[in-house]
């Protein structure tokens, strides 16, 4: 008689608390239906500035850089300038024309800080001049080119 378990009513919360850990690591072991998703189609537009700042990087210098590195999917990356400096953050809405920047490719761009609190600058206006040579180059729809 005392090797049988005890009746579930006895022990109510010794069950539900094993019911929960059992779904717990059931939870834990299935994958994420959000695994392995990329950019969105269509792209994201270009992000709201307000007009004030728009203006500033319109009427603002154009410079000259290499594409240091861009991911598409992140959908960012970062610009060396050519008279040298620390590298500029670039996002995928300020990309001009069909193709997506790689790595050495040549770009002109202008700068706009980045708020909140404008200490730091973003390429904007990004214009890739030249493709890098010997590299693959996507279009935004997905056509790949070779240079």
């Amino acid at each position: 008689m005392s090797s049988e378990p005890p009746p579930p009513s006895q022990h109510p919360a010794h069950q539900s608390s094993a019911g929960l850990l059992d779904t717990q690591q059931a939870r834990d072991r299935s994958p994420s239906p959000l695994r392995g998703n990329v950019v969105p189609s269509p792209l994201p537009t270009r992000r709201t500035r307000t007009f004030s700042a728009t203006v500033r990087a319109s009427q603002g210098p154009i410079y000259r850089g290499v594409c240091k590195c861009f991911c598409r999917s992140k959908g960012h990356g970062f610009i060396t300038p050519a008279d040298g400096g620390p590298d500029i953050f670039l996002h995928i809405s300020d990309v001009e024309g069909e193709y997506v920047p790689v790595e050495g490719d040549e770009v002109t761009y202008k700068m706009c800080s980045i708020p909140p609190k404008n200490e730091k600058l973003q390429a904007v206006e990004v214009v890739i001049t030249h493709l890098a040579p010997g590299t693959k180059h996507e279009t935004w729809s997905g056509h790949i080119v070779s240079s």
